[in-house]
Order: C-alpha cells, then structure tokens, then sequence
C-alpha cells in the first residue's frame, strides 16, 4: 500500500499487522496460503480470535458492537490480515444482512441477530439466485404466501454460497404476484433447520463443494422475521449488493495473490533462471501490482462517500477487482506452466509436500484460474455493472 499516512495510521499498520503474526493460528495462515479448503470450524475460530480482541466487525459502527473505524483503517485491516494469511470475513454476515439490518431491520431483529454475527454464532448465506433469475434477479420465481402468523414459502436457490454450513439464510421471495417485477419482492430471514429446507451441493473443477441449490418446500417463516416492510425487498435487495459488490473487489486478496505471484515466478526456473528475471515476466507482474494500487485508490474513494454506504460506483469496483482478480489466476497459471496441469485435490489437501509457495502451489494455479472465472459473473455479472454505471454514474 503505497499512500501518505500520517504516523498514527502507520502505528495501526503495525499494530494490525504484529497481531495477525501473532494471533493467527499456524494451521489456518498454511491452509489459506497453500490454496487448501477452509472447514468451518476454521473460519468461526479466526472470527472469535478477532472478537476476543475488539474487532469482530471493522466495518461496523460502534453501537454495534463494531470498531468504528474509518475507511483507511478498515482497508488497511484488510489488507495485512489478507497478507498474514488470515481467512476471508464471512460477508454474509458482517457486510451483507448486517447493514441491511441496521438500516432497515426492526429493533427486536437488530437486538436478536447482530450480536451473534461477530462471533458467527449464525452462519447466514444468501438467497438470491434462482434457475433463470441470476443477472434478471428481478425475475425471480419463490413465492412466499401469507398464512396468518407465518410465510409459507416454496422455491428454489442456486448457487448459495457455503449453505451447507448455514444456520440462516436472507432470502427475496415474491409476495406480490401481480405486481411488476421488481415491486411483487420481499426479504425474508429464513432459518435454514426449518421443515422443507434442503440443500444439495454444486460440485466445482476445484474438486470443492462451496456453492450449493436450496430447495424450499412448505418451509414457514414467522412474519416477524420479514425485513422492513412486504414487497419493498427490492430496495433492500439493492442495498445489500452495494456492499456486496465492494468486497468482491477483493484489495486484500489481490496483494496476498500478488505477493504469491513474485513467489512462484522467483522459484520458477527457465534456462536456468527464475521467470523473474525475465523482463516480459517482470513487466506483467508491475502493470497488475499498478491496478491494484489504482483499484486501491479508487476504494478509498467509494468507502468514504455516502457516509459509507456504497452507490452506483460500487458496480466500478466490482469490475475491476474481478478483472484484477483473473488477470493474477492467469499469470499464476501462465508461471506454473505444466507443473498446474496435473492438479489433485487429495494431495493438495493433504498440504502438498513443501511449506509456502512451492509445488503445490503450481499444482493449484490451474484450478485457482478455472474458479477465478467466477468472479465476473457472481454479484452481478459484468455485462449488469456496465448497464448500472451507464443509467447511474453516466447518466447514459
């Protein structure tokens, strides 16, 4: 991070960055720097090591239970963890419903839910997508009927992030049928231990089970549990994909994948020299570490407009970031060359045989490029962002 920092926010730097070499479990920082799958048990005891400490939910405010921190601060916290080795935050939670709940939610929903989010008491997923309804979500097709008391809801999800681990999932659902499209929607808090809740899993390239369908047959959902007011979800619906698509930017990730990179391409021999030493090598891998500088810039921008809550601009973030994102799986691939063809999830799970980037960290390029693919299409694939910065930030 190459900015003018005054000396306290170079002191937070530091403090944040002796607490993640401290802090963070050995297992946890080998398994996320060797590309291995996180279990659950992996993401909830980082998130409690956080809490323990203050910092459970950086980008809330205080009368939250949040840190309060600024927009510098939360990036820079980002950024070293990200660089550490720590685990993603879950975002369902922290960045997603939990502002949602804030701003919208009611205050038995804020006092119930928010608190049990910073130690993931509840693991929460999202329940968008549908068969037909991905980049047209407004189409979507879940009806959810009023029975007295309750919702009774049927439908289907797909692609639901890490569902297999959710205790809850928000979920839009159409209460309004013969409203136009995007009038008819309503959020939900569904639990997901609920009768009629079934969840079976999308098996990846990757070998990995980490997105999901969700069946929804007959499930009842207690009206206390709908979000602000019936069929106006889609306004909550775009407020939460605001934050959402400012953290599928990925800053943290972009640097830690970047410092891979340098890693691979300086153990990688060709002619008896690192790649690193090959000017063309060294020239790609300097045009990706500026865009990330300059996606770096652009973030700070959006995280400190608004009062914090991302507009129009976010949809510019996303881009960038997935373009980023790809264009450091590619390079990876590009660097490991034959040594990412013969790619085993058993072996790589097992840790490979060497520690830090080595031998299996070629082994995981190949699949680290096949799921990098994923990043212009889920939150709203790139095609959408163009048409949202056109009609909001352009005027067009």
């Amino acid at each position: 991070m190459n900015l003018t920092w005054t000396r306290e926010e170079r002191q937070f730097r530091d403090e944040v960055r002796a607490f993640a070499a401290a802090k963070l479990p050995d297992d946890i920082r080998d398994k996320v720097l060797r590309h291995q799958r996180l279990e659950r048990e992996d993401y909830v005891r980082w998130h409690n090591i956080l809490a323990d400490h203050g910092w459970g939910a950086p980008n809330w405010p205080v009368e939250h239970g949040g840190t309060g921190w600024n927009a510098l601060q939360r990036l820079i916290f980002e950024v070293e963890c990200f660089k550490a080795g720590a685990p993603r935050l879950l975002p369902f939670g922290l960045s997603m419903i939990g502002p949602v709940l804030m701003k919208y939610g009611s205050a038995e929903q804020q006092a119930r839910l928010l608190p049990r989010m910073l130690r993931v008491e509840d693991w929460w997923c999202q329940g968008y997508s549908e068969p037909g309804s991905g980049s047209d979500l407004a189409s979507l097709k879940t009806r959810a009927v009023r029975d007295g008391d309750e919702y009774i809801v049927n439908g289907q999800k797909t692609w639901t992030t890490l569902a297999q681990y959710a205790d809850w999932m928000f979920c839009l659902v159409r209460t309004d049928p013969d409203a136009r499209a995007q009038r008819g929607i309503s959020m939900l808090l569904l639990d997901m231990r609920a009768p009629g809740v079934t969840v079976r899993p999308i098996r990846t390239l990757d070998g990995g089970h980490d997105v999901n369908e969700v069946w929804l047959e007959n499930v009842r959902v207690p009206v206390s549990n709908l979000v602000g007011e019936e069929n106006q979800g889609w306004t909550y619906a775009k407020y939460l994909l605001g934050h959402e698509r400012t953290g599928i930017a990925g800053l943290g990730h972009c640097h830690r994948e970047l410092g891979i990179l340098k890693q691979m391409a300086a153990r990688a021999q060709s002619h008896g020299k690192p790649l690193l030493a090959d000017s063309r090598i060294r020239d790609r891998i300097s045009r990706i570490e500026v865009d990330i500088m300059a996606l770096e810039m652009l973030l700070l921008r959006v995280a400190s407009s608004n009062d914090g809550t991302p507009g129009p601009e976010a949809s510019v973030l996303k881009i960038r970031g997935s373009e980023i994102q790809q264009d450091l799986a590619m390079l990876q691939m590009e660097v490991a060359g034959p040594d990412a063809w013969p790619y085993d999830p058993d072996w790589l799970q097992a840790g490979g045989d060497s520690h830090g980037p080595g031998p299996e960290m070629a082994a995981a390029a190949g699949a680290g490029y096949a799921d990098m693919r994923k990043t212009s299409i889920y939150g709203g694939t790139t095609e959408v962002q163009k048409g949202i910065i056109a009609r909001l930030v352009l005027g067009l």
